[in-house]
């Protein structure tokens, strides 16, 4: 698979695209003033103890209160103690951030702590040698837990756990070594910076989103990372010249006067990562929508008739949209529960090869999943980790017109309203006439469709109606002024 990393740097934000065969499958952005804190350590303040819950509130210095529950505090999800056993308000609490604040939920905590190198993975709390799943073969497994569990012992790493990272495959016991020694030195001295102050601080941050792919992203199947400025490429370098040399080649300073993001398509993938509709090359669509609780994804033929018969044409759809499903939840990040209303399939096995492709085709992404079978309605519910805010959430906001529905009133509603209010005040005050502040859409059909009912409304009150387009007004805004 021919992959690539884009990074688009400007003074107020880094963008990063993962390109796989020429389209893009993944979005990272961060915002000077927004970072992304997940992984950050801090010294907090338990400013709230909820028994009901089994968790916390803690003070970390951010606009709203984190939260971090029993089992975050105890490692174990199994016979975990109360939480008023754990931590009392007021306390100071050593903590790190696993999930961004999303919405109005804050950050979520944990203080089973981990602090990432370029092959390893220190965990303090743990005692634990584990490797990444993604490392293939028994033989290199058993090689890499051996080495770190001898140099544990060499380097005289104080209490704590390792996992060996995808990056580490192959690597020897010299890059191991270096690794291990700077994680050693980096507990140490966050642990020193605890000492002697006032929560709430912070007392580690992890890298920048562009020295985080550096670190993080560099596998064997990416061919090259594309850097569009020259003083972030070097910044790169710098950093991969001391942590990890040999891939340097894989950076390269794109200089062309077109933006990296136009001359790859990245561009037009986003803006179709925002949009509810998703074609299929087929002339079938998706609709995405995205709430609080959940996301759905929602399959139709559209204008795909197929060339056998209705049951094909369905299974075809379905098979076609399962990969788009996957890169755009990629794409757009969405993470939680998940909803597909795959097109009712009456085949059994249609409904077996659809999951298994599903399924199959997931194992591309990086994000934890879990899959359910496919019910007899063609639903599918899965899960996927979610730990930072989805690419609607960093890029959008709620629409101030329809509130976040995504649905407003006819005009002809409003007009009823309108209507309904002139009777009221008409009971309660006793007016020379009134005035109608409105869109231009709702004065339009009053003075339109409507202008027979508004004629028996004055016939009835006995008093005139006037009316007034407000252009700053929304269609379901409206007042009604006492004269």
């Amino acid at each position: 698979m021919n992959s690539e990393i884009l990074v688009n740097v400007t003074p107020m934000e880094t963008r990063v695209a993962l390109v796989e065969n020429g389209v893009a499958q993944e979005m990272f952005i961060e915002r000077s003033q927004a970072r992304g804190i997940v992984g950050n350590i801090y010294q907090g303040k338990v400013v709230r103890v909820l028994p009901g819950m089994q968790a916390a509130f803690v003070n970390i210095g951010l606009e709203r209160a984190a939260f971090i529950h029993a089992s975050d505090i105890s490692g174990t999800t199994e016979n975990v103690p109360g939480i008023a056993e754990l931590v009392r308000e007021g306390q100071t609490l050593l903590v790190q951030v696993v999930k961004d604040p999303i919405g109005n939920k804050g950050a979520r905590l944990t203080t089973q702590f981990s602090v990432p190198s370029r092959y390893l993975v220190y965990m303090p709390g743990t005692e634990h040698v584990g490797v990444s799943q993604r490392i293939d073969g028994d033989e290199e497994r058993e090689r890499l837990k051996e080495t770190v569990s001898r140099l544990h012992q060499e380097l005289e790493i104080p209490q704590g756990g390792f996992i060996l990272r995808t990056a580490a495959e192959g690597i020897g016991e010299a890059e191991l070594r270096s690794d291990m020694a700077y994680l050693k030195r980096l507990w140490a001295a966050l642990q020193e910076k605890t000492r002697g102050q006032k929560p709430p601080y912070i007392v580690y941050e992890d890298l920048p989103l562009f020295l985080r792919v550096a670190r993080d992203m560099v596998r064997a199947d990416v061919d090259k990372i594309r850097i569009d400025s020259r003083e972030t490429h070097a910044r790169t370098l710098e950093f991969v010249r001391k942590y990890n040399p040999e891939v340097e080649p894989v950076f390269e300073y794109y200089p062309g006067e077109r933006p990296i993001f136009d001359l790859f398509g990245v561009e037009e993938e986003l803006e179709r990562a925002l949009s509810r509709k998703v074609d299929l090359k087929s002339g079938g669509y998706l609709i995405f929508d995205q709430t609080e609780a959940m996301s759905t994804i929602d399959v139709n033929t559209g204008g795909y008739v197929g060339h056998r018969n209705l049951e094909e044409t369905i299974f075809k759809t379905n098979l076609e949209a399962v990969a788009t499903i996957v890169r755009q939840l990629r794409l757009r990040n969405l993470g939680g529960i998940i909803i597909i209303d795959f097109i009712d399939m009456a085949d059994a096995e249609h409904r077996r090869q659809v999951l298994r492709m599903l399924e199959k085709t997931l194992e591309r992404d990086h994000a934890k999943t879990k899959v359910t079978g496919v019910s007899e309605l063609g639903l599918v519910e899965m899960t996927r980790k979610r730990t930072r805010e989805s690419l609607e959430q960093v890029l959008t906001e709620t629409c101030p017109a329809c509130g976040g529905r995504g649905r407003m009133k006819t005009a002809q509603t409003v007009c009823y309203e309108i209507f309904r209010e002139i009777m009221r005040e008409e009971r309660a005050y006793d007016n020379r006439s009134y005035m109608v502040l409105a869109s231009q859409a709702v004065v339009d059909r009053l003075l339109d469709e409507e202008s027979a009912a508004v004629a028996d409304l004055e016939e009835f009150i006995g008093k005139p109606l006037k009316f007034q387009v407000e252009s700053m007004y929304q269609t379901d805004q409206f007042d009604v002024v006492l004269l």
